[in-house]
C-alpha cells in the first residue's frame, strides 16, 4: 500500500512538472530569429514598408526579430556584403558597381518600380532642359556616375558637360545649396520634391526617365548577401514575406503607413512624411504585376549604359545581381 501511495505521489509530481514546463514554453512562445537590417540613409518613405512590417507584427508572424539600424561610415552595401548586417537598402547603380568588383551582394526586391529621380532647380534659375546646364553650377556628392549622367542628358540636347561647374557639396541639403552657389542638383522627387511643394518653392525638374529608358533603373532596392541566400534561404523567404506585406500595406493605406513611420521615427516632419507617402505609395508597385518584382532587362540596360559610359571595367552578369526567388507567390 505504501509503495502504491509513493508511486501515485511521484506520478502527480511528474505531471505537475510537465504542466509547468508546458506553461513556461507556451509563455515564452516560439523561438525568434534575430536579424539586422541596415538603411541606406536616414529614415524616409522609401523605408516605410520595413517600419510597417515591424509595427503590424509581420516580422513577428514569421518568427523574426529585426533590428533596424543606420549605416554609419561603413555604408549599407559593405555591411551587408560582409555579413555584418543580414539585409539592407541599396540602389541598382551602386550594387552594379559592387558586383563588378565581385562583392557578394544581391538585390532581392525593387522598393520602387521606376526611377523617380532627376535634376531639380528653383524656377528662377530658368533651367528647363539639360541644354540649360551649360554655364550653371551642379551640386553633387563627387561620384563619377553624376558627370556621366549629366553628359548623357546634355549630349541629347547638343550641350557640353564640360561647361558645367560640378561642385561636391557633400551632405548639404538641396534647399541650402540652391540658396548659396548651386544652381541645380540631383534629387528624388518623392522626398525633396514634395518638400519643395510644401515650402511653396516651385521647381523645374528633368526626370532621368524622360531622357533615356536605360536610366530607368531600380532605386532603391532591398539586398542581402550570397551566403545568406545559400545557407539560410528559408530566413530570406520569411523576411521577404513580412516586408512584402509591409509595402502592400503602405500601398493600400498610405496614411496609416505614414503614421507607423512617424511612430518609429518621431523626429521626422509629420506633414512631409504624410505628403511624401501619399505621392510615393502608388509608385512602389506601379505597373509591375506585384511589388518588388525585378526584370533582367532593366538590370542589363543600365549595366550596358554604365559600361558604355566607362563606369564599369567589365560587363555585368545581370542574372547574378538580383533574384525574384524570394518574393511571395501571387494568387492571381
Amino acid at each position: 500500500m505504501k509503495k502504491l501511495v509513493v508511486w501515485m505521489v511521484l506520478v502527480l509530481m511528474l505531471a505537475a512538472c510537465s504542466n509547468s514546463e508546458q506553461a513556461q514554453s507556451s509563455s515564452e512562445g516560439p523561438e525568434m530569429t534575430d536579424l539586422s537590417f541596415v538603411l541606406d540613409w536616414t529614415p524616409n518613405t522609401n523605408h516605410t514598408g520595413i517600419y510597417v512590417a515591424e509595427a503590424e507584427g509581420y516580422f513577428e508572424e514569421q518568427g523574426l526579430n529585426v533590428d533596424i539600424k543606420m549605416p554609419g561610415e561603413a555604408g549599407a552595401d559593405q555591411l551587408v556584403a560582409s555579413g555584418q548586417a543580414d539585409f539592407g537598402v541599396s540602389a541598382q547603380e551602386t550594387l552594379t558597381q559592387a558586383r563588378i568588383q565581385d562583392i557578394p551582394i544581391v538585390s532581392i526586391a525593387a522598393i520602387i518600380q521606376h526611377n523617380t529621380s532627376g535634376f531639380a532647380s528653383p524656377v528662377e534659375k530658368d533651367i528647363t532642359s539639360p541644354a540649360d546646364y551649360e554655364g550653371k553650377s551642379y551640386g553633387g556628392w563627387g561620384a563619377p556616375v553624376e558627370e556621366a549622367v549629366l553628359d548623357s542628358l546634355m549630349t541629347k540636347e547638343g550641350a557640353d558637360v564640360n561647361e558645367v561647374d560640378i561642385v561636391n557639396i557633400g551632405n548639404t541639403d538641396f534647399f541650402t545649396a540652391v540658396e548659396q552657389n548651386i544652381d541645380f542638383a540631383w534629387i528624388y522627387y518623392g522626398w525633396t520634391g514634395v518638400e519643395a511643394e510644401l515650402r511653396g518653392q516651385e521647381l523645374n525638374m528633368q526626370y532621368l526617365t524622360d531622357y533615356s529608358e536605360k536610366l530607368d533603373y531600380y532605386t532603391p532596392v532591398l539586398t542581402t548577401n550570397e551566403a545568406m541566400i545559400e545557407e539560410n534561404p528559408e530566413t530570406v523567404e520569411k523576411f521577404m514575406a513580412a516586408v512584402t506585406k509591409g509595402y502592400q500595406f503602405a500601398i493600400d493605406h498610405p496614411e496609416q503607413a505614414a503614421d507607423h513611420l512617424l511612430e518609429a521615427v518621431p523626429d521626422l516632419d509629420e506633414e512631409l512624411v504624410h505628403a511624401s507617402q501619399k505621392w510615393l505609395s502608388p509608385k512602389y508597385q506601379d505597373d509591375a504585376s506585384q511589388w518588388g518584382l525585378q526584370s533582367v532587362d532593366v538590370w542589363m540596360n543600365y549595366a550596358d549604359w554604365m559600361y558604355e559610359s566607362g563606369l564599369l571595367e567589365k560587363e555585368l552578369d545581370a542574372e547574378a545581381a538580383f533574384t525574384n526567388e524570394f518574393l511571395p507567390e501571387t494568387t492571381d
